[in-house]
C-alpha cells in the first residue's frame, strides 16, 4: 500500500480508529477523520489528530468526503450496512478495518483467536505463556490494544496474539495466522448480523487464508466449530473436555495433549468448566508452537484471569460482589452462573442483541441464583422470558445504579451479587469495561464488612 497518493477516511474515533489515524499520518497519508458521536473524548481526539494533519469531517459533509477519499477505514462499532460504508461500496472503493490495516504490515507470527466466549481470557493466557517461554509477544486486537499499534513493536521472531471479534471479521481479509483458534460459536450479535448463518460465516473467515503449513485449533465439543474442520486447508488440531483424542483433552482431572500430561486442573487459579476449555486451547497452541511444557503448565496454572470476567470486587456485610460485566451474551452468563457455589443475586440487563432469553432463565432455575434484578433497555423482554420459563423471583427497575443498590438491599450474608448482564452495555455505557468500572465504584462506596 502506497500512502503518498491515497486519501483515507477513518470512521469512528474510539481507540482503534485513533490508532489507525495516527498510523496513517505517521506514514505521510492524507487522512480524513469522522465520528457521529460528539462526546468530550471524541472531540478531544479529533482536535489532537487535526494538529497532526488530519482533516475533520462533520456530519453534514461526510458524503462529500466519500467522493474525495479512496479507502474507508471502518471502526468495528459501525455496521457494514451503515450508509457510510454503503456509499463507499457503491463507488467501488476499498473498505478495511483496523485489524486489516495492521495485518497488511504485521511482521510477527500471528496467533489469532475468535469465538463467542473465551476470546479475551484465551488471548491473555496465551500471551502469558509466550512471555513465560521467553518469546516476546503482545496481546492485541479486540482485547483493547489495537493490532495496528503493535506492528512496529513486534519483529519477525515475535508473536502477535490477536483477539478478533465478528465485527472485525466483517472487514478483515488479509490476515494469515500461523495458528487460528475458535473457542466456540453460540448465539450473539444477531441485532448486527441478522441471523446465525451470517454470524457463523463470519467466524469461519478466520480460517479462510490458512494453508497446509498452518493450524486451526478447534473446539471439538462445539458442533458448529467442529464442522469448520471440513472447510479449512490448515491442519486441524482439536481440543475437548468430553473425548480423548489426537489433540488436547481433559481426563481424570488433568489436561493432556496426545497422551502427554500437561497439568492438573486443581492447580489452576481459575476455576470453572469454561476456563478448562480456555486452558485446553492454550495447550494445543503451545504444543503446535513447540513451547516448553513445564513453563506452559506453570503459566496456565498461575494465570489469574482478566478484569470484568467473574472478578471478585469486594465483600460487604457478608455479601460477595462479583463483576462479570464481560458476560454480554446468554452463553457467557450461563457459564458465569454455573461457577457460583453460594446463593446468588443476579444482575441482568442492558441493550438487547437479538437473543431468546428463555434458555437463560431455564438454566438459572437449576442454578444457585435465588433472585434476579432486571434493569436496562431490555428489562421487559427479560421479564417476559423469566415468566415464560417459570422463574418468578425477580425485581424490575430501569437504571443500572438503582439495580446495584437494590441488589445490596435484597442480598443476605453468605450470598453473592453477580453482575453478568447477558446483554450489551450500549444502552447506558460506552463498553462493558465502563459498565464494570461503574459497578466496582458503586460497590466500593458501600459500607465496609460487618464482623459477624
Amino acid at each position: 500500500m502506497y500512502f503518498g497518493n491515497q486519501k483515507f477516511m477513518v470512521a469512528g474515533l474510539s481507540k482503534s480508529g485513533e490508532s489507525c489515524a495516527r498510523f496513517l499520518l505517521e506514514r505521510g497519508a492524507e487522512v480524513y477523520v469522522y465520528d457521529d458521536v460528539e462526546s468530550d473524548n471524541i472531540i478531544a481526539v479529533s482536535k489532537e489528530l487535526e494538529k497532526l494533519g488530519a482533516h475533520i469531517v462533520t456530519a453534514d459533509k461526510y458524503i462529500d468526503a466519500t467522493l474525495i477519499c479512496d479507502i474507508l477505514v471502518l471502526s468495528p462499532g459501525i455496521p457494514i450496512d451503515n450508509p457510510l460504508p454503503v456509499a463507499f461500496r457503491k463507488q467501488g472503493k476499498a473498505i478495511i478495518g483496523e485489524e486489516e490495516l495492521g495485518a497488511l504490515f504485521l511482521r510477527a507470527t500471528a496467533v489469532a483467536v475468535t469465538g463467542t466466549n473465551g476470546k479475551t481470557t484465551t488471548v491473555s493466557m496465551l500471551n502469558s505463556i509466550f512471555n513465560a517461554c521467553g518469546i516476546k509477544s503482545s496481546a492485541c486486537g479486540n482485547i483493547g490494544n489495537p493490532l495496528v499499534s503493535e506492528v512496529d513493536n513486534l519483529s519477525y521472531n515475535d508473536c502477535a496474539v490477536i483477539e478478533i471479534s465478528s465485527f472485525q471479521l466483517e472487514t478483515l481479509s488479509s490476515l494469515r495466522p500461523h495458528v487460528a483458534v475458535i473457542t466456540n460459536v453460540t448465539e450473539d450479535h444477531l441485532n448486527r448480523h441478522y441471523n446465525m448463518e451470517n454470524y457463523i460465516f463470519l467466524k469461519a473467515k478466520i480460517l479462510r487464508n490458512l494453508r497446509e503449513s498452518e493450524f486451526a485449533v478447534l473446539n471439538y465439543d462445539d458442533d458448529i466449530v467442529r464442522d469448520f474442520s471440513r472447510s479449512t486447508k490448515g491442519n486441524t488440531v482439536f481440543f475437548s473436555m468430553n473425548e480423548r483424542m489426537d489433540g488436547a483433552y481433559y481426563e481424570n482431572g488433568s489436561i493432556f495433549f496426545n497422551g502427554e500430561r500437561y497439568l492438573d486442573v486443581k492447580d489452576m487459579v481459575l476455576s470453572g468448566r469454561h476456563n478448562i476449555y480456555n486452558a485446553l486451547a492454550c495447550v494445543a497452541v503451545a504444543h503446535i508452537m513447540g513451547l516448553d511444557k513445564e513453563k506452559t503448565a506453570s503459566a496456565i496454572c498461575s494465570f489469574k484471569g482478566i478484569s470484568h470476567r467473574i472478578e471478585i470486587v469486594k465483600k460487604v456485610d457478608g455479601v460477595t460482589y462479583i463483576d462479570d460485566s464481560k458476560g454480554t451474551n446468554v452463553d457467557a452468563t450461563v457459564k458465569a452462573v454455573q461457577t457460583m457455589n453460594l446463593p446468588t443475586i443476579l444482575l441482568l440487563g442492558g441493550k438487547d442483541k437479538g437473543y431468546d432469553y428463555h434458555p437463560l432463565f431455564t438454566a438459572i432455575k437449576d442454578s444457585k441464583v435465588v433472585h434476579a434484578i432486571l434493569y436496562g433497555e431490555n428489562r421487559f423482554k427479560l421479564l417476559n422470558a423469566a415468566i415464560k420459563a417459570g422463574f418468578v423471583s425477580f425485581s424490575l427497575c430501569a437504571e443500572f445504579e438503582t439495580a446495584v443498590h437494590l441488589a445490596k438491599f435484597v442480598s443476605k450474608p453468605g450470598q453473592c451479587v453477580l453482575l453478568s448482564p447477558a446483554s450489551s452495555s450500549f444502552d447506558n455505557f460506552a463498553n462493558y469495561e465502563e459498565r464494570g468500572d461503574a459497578f466496582k465504584k458503586l460497590v466500593e462506596g458501600f459500607d465496609e464488612d460487618v464482623e459477624e
